[in-house]
């Protein structure tokens, strides 16, 4: 393991975003997240992360209009044209602001679905995104999301990213396992990641129930954290949780596991 990564869509955000960055240096942190960059410019991420020393883990793809409930739309069939039309512009946006990896929402059933069109329409979705990040260096990432998180997200179970994967058949699309949406739907993240280290390029962790600060719920943090050394994980680990309180006074329980 690499270190922690600081997950500033969820931390610190008593400040705004721009100045989370140094917010998560001045805290410790090496290494930075967020999903959805694009209200800054590429070159400014850049020059954020140069300024204060950090590097950048992972973003996403746009995910749509967040007010309106959506969560992306790589499986949704009568969003086709729009999935492959934002396919460059974020490609070249990571490039510039140094990004290594893209995370492609897959969103959320409409009413009605069919599950099979859903599927076929992700596959090719994601055979297109593989294609165009890999062009350019980049990773295609699959994030299995629990219902409990997002109602009727299309891809919850891990097992359905791992045959996602095997189906899309592109070397550069690896998996970010979040341990609490595992654990929200009844999963076993140590049996899981030690079947399918191989396919993890990054970890999200929040305690559950909650999802805040670990230490505050039922996993076993520290099980955990043999089990990714066992496997030989040579990642991230994302803090993608919602701090109880100010963020930095929320930070005490990585003192007894703090390699950053």
């Amino acid at each position: 393991m690499k270190g922690f990564s600081a997950h500033i869509g969820y931390l610190f955000n008593e400040v705004p975003l721009e100045r989370r960055f140094a917010a998560a240096r001045d805290a410790g942190f090496s290494m930075v997240e967020h999903p959805t960059l694009y209200s800054l410019p590429a070159a400014r991420v850049r020059q954020l992360l140069a300024e204060c020393g950090l590097g950048l883990v992972q973003s996403s793809f746009p995910a749509g209009d967040i007010a309106r409930g959506e969560k992306g739309f790589a499986a949704l069939p009568n969003e086709i044209e729009r999935f492959r039309a934002s396919l460059a512009g974020s490609v070249d946006y990571a490039v510039e602001a140094g990004i290594p990896a893209l995370h492609c929402m897959a969103g959320v059933r409409p009413a009605g679905a069919d599950p099979r069109q859903m599927w076929d329409t992700y596959i090719a979705n994601m055979r297109a995104a593989a294609s165009a990040t890999a062009e350019r260096g980049i990773l295609l990432l699959i994030e299995p999301i629990s219902s409990g998180s997002i109602a009727d997200y299309f891809i919850e179970d891990p097992m359905d990213a791992v045959r996602a994967i095997a189906e899309i058949g592109a070397s550069n699309v690896r998996l970010l396992y979040d341990v609490f949406h595992a654990t929200m739907i009844g999963s076993d993240p140590f049996g899981f990641i030690r079947d399918h280290a191989e396919l993890i390029y990054h970890i999200h962790i929040a305690d559950h129930p909650g999802r805040h600060e670990p230490g505050t719920g039922t996993i076993d943090f520290q099980r955990l954290y043999g089990t990714l050394e066992d496997v030989g994980y040579d990642g991230f680990i994302g803090c993608e949780y919602v701090p109880r309180g100010d963020t930095v006074e929320g930070l005490g329980w990585m003192n007894g596991f703090r390699p950053i």
